[in-house]
């Protein structure tokens, strides 16, 4: 059963990422509280309530050159209506005929609402080298 729920929360958190990097506000929107919360490099440290602050971004549009995100080495934790993933996120995109990969430390927190995983929060950092 755990395992069902586990690969249940990878393959949400995988179409989440995907809606992200095609800038898909309706699927993004679909997949999040509208309370969410969150600490992200954009947001200069401060935490961000809701979801006008991500619209913005959705708003500049998605990648335009070849563009894709794996979750490294991801971990499910599920605690009753509460999940948490953690993982490190990998953008590989090309750039000027040259490709690239970044990656960011993020862990993002699921809940169960009315039989629905909702985002709720997350934590995404550039990690230190």
């Amino acid at each position: 059963m755990a395992d069902n729920v586990n690969s249940e929360l990878l393959a949400l958190n995988q179409r989440l990422l995907d809606s992200i990097a095609r800038a898909d506000w309706k699927t993004y929107q679909e997949f999040c509280d509208p309370t969410m919360t969150c600490f992200e490099p954009e947001a200069i440290g401060q935490l961000v309530e809701g979801l006008e602050f991500h619209h913005f971004y959705f708003h500049l549009g998605g990648a335009t050159a070849p563009f894709h995100t794996t979750m490294a080495s991801p971990h499910v934790r599920v605690m009753g209506d509460v999940a948490v993933v953690c993982y490190v996120r990998l953008n590989q995109s090309v750039s000027g005929g040259m490709p690239s990969t970044s990656a960011v430390g993020e862990t993002r927190v699921w809940q169960k609402q009315d039989g629905v995983w909702k985002h709720v929060h997350f934590h995404r950092s550039v990690p230190t080298k």
